[in-house]
């Protein structure tokens, strides 16, 4: 089972890149298990993907489908929930 991660950003954000490389260290530590991919919320072509989602701050991290975390966990919070669904 591979766990799908969004995390949605924005290039102003002073807090997204906190929530990437949360993201990116989970990637390290699970490897295969999980994908991640990183959601630019000012592109037009994502647009609809985060209304999808209801998403009205970032970050936002979507896991399966689920809004998990607003705003940027640390490396702990993100690995301990996706420990909790492998």
């Amino acid at each position: 089972m591979v766990i799908k991660i969004e995390v949605f950003k924005t290039d102003s954000c002073p807090h997204c890149p906190a929530a990437v490389s949360a993201a990116e260290n989970a990637k390290e530590k699970f490897g295969d298990q999980i994908d991640v991919e990183i959601v630019n919320a000012n592109n037009p072509d994502n647009i609809d993907r985060a209304r999808q989602y209801q998403i009205m701050a970032v970050p936002t991290i979507v896991i399966d489908g689920n809004v998990e975390f607003i705003g940027a966990p640390s490396d702990v919070e993100l690995i301990n929930k996706l420990e909790s669904l492998l």
